[in-house]
């Protein structure tokens, strides 16, 4: 079995994305200008980004009986990702709503994760054989909270390295950290985690230590358009973003990033160049509208190293 496998466990919905030049009001209605549907859930993202950089991998989650459920298994076939522990439910299969500013790309998002919500750490259980295979494990927080809990904690006694991206934010247990062998939030969700509000690097800095002080290894804090921080016992460095062109869809670019991190650490890539290479992805997926369809191949990521930042 390749060295790299990577396992994800995620959420994944359906995306509906909307793009307009300003958000309603209550009660108002305001006609946007584009309507796009298509794959989505932060899990999902993840897996069909590792999988275009070149990683073999496997997705652990669960789906509705429905269309949006056919829509995902169509994308885990058409990506080649496994899906033996993909699982399925007569509840519905979840749904994003997202609204896309039409000049800037930034975007506010509403997930209901619907059927993904009801995996189960017994379920997770059942993937035992592959966590132990698997040269890297990657959760999120679309998932119900003790299920993922399960999940690093499984991974981390098997000896698989494990990456928690803490998104969507929210406060976590003290017992999750010491399972993270690496954690990814963003600014707004480290703020969230540590309380320390991030305007700059340096405070980027400072929640990344209080994250180490609570047990994780090392602490990756995206910070977009100014790169990443990484941090642990004997390191501290920022790695600036690389610019792929223009920014389309800002939607999805953490998942890339995430993607993109699994895959080069699945390699054997020291956790510098793991970021560098996770920023590439993270760089091209914003100039393309869409979550799962905007995720690149890996000769882009490649082309986009060699050119630089």
């Amino acid at each position: 079995m390749s060295k790299r496998w990577v396992t994800v466990m995620g959420s994944y919905v359906t995306d509906l994305a909307f793009r307009t030049d300003r958000l309603p009001a209550w009660g108002e209605t305001y006609m946007g200008s584009s309507f796009l549907m298509g794959p989505g859930g932060k899990g999902s993202n993840q897996a069909v980004a590792a999988a275009r950089a070149g990683a073999q991998v496997s997705f652990i989650s669960k789906l509705g009986r429905d269309l949006f459920g056919d829509m995902a298994r169509k994308t885990y076939r058409d990506e080649g990702i496994d899906t033996t522990h993909l699982l399925e439910t007569d509840s519905p299969t979840g749904a994003a709503s997202i609204v896309i500013h039409a000049n800037s790309g930034e975007n506010s998002i509403v997930v209901i994760p619907g059927a993904c919500l009801e995996l189960t750490p017994e379920e997770v259980a059942q993937a035992r054989e592959r966590i132990a295979l698997s040269a890297v494990f990657l959760t999120q927080l679309e998932l119900a909270l003790p299920t993922v809990g399960f999940g690093l904690e499984l991974a981390h006694s098997l000896g698989v390295p494990t990456i928690l991206n803490p998104a969507p934010g929210r406060a976590l247990p003290a017992s999750l950290f010491p399972h993270c062998d690496y954690i990814t939030p963003n600014e707004t969700e480290a703020e969230i985690i540590t309380g320390i509000r991030i305007a700059s690097p340096a405070d980027a800095y400072r929640a990344a230590e209080a994250l180490l002080k609570r047990g994780a290894r090392n602490a990756i804090i995206t910070l977009g358009a100014q790169g990443a921080v990484v941090r642990n016992a004997s390191l501290r460095r920022h790695v600036p973003a690389f610019r792929a062109g223009d920014v389309v869809d800002t939607t999805g670019a953490g998942d890339a990033f995430n993607g993109g991190l699994a895959v080069a650490l699945a390699e054997g890539c020291d956790i510098v160049d793991a970021v560098r290479f996770g920023c590439a992805v993270g760089a091209i997926s914003v100039t393309r509208p869409g979550t799962a369809p905007s995720m690149p191949l890996r000769s882009e990521v490649d082309a986009l190293l060699q050119k630089g930042c």
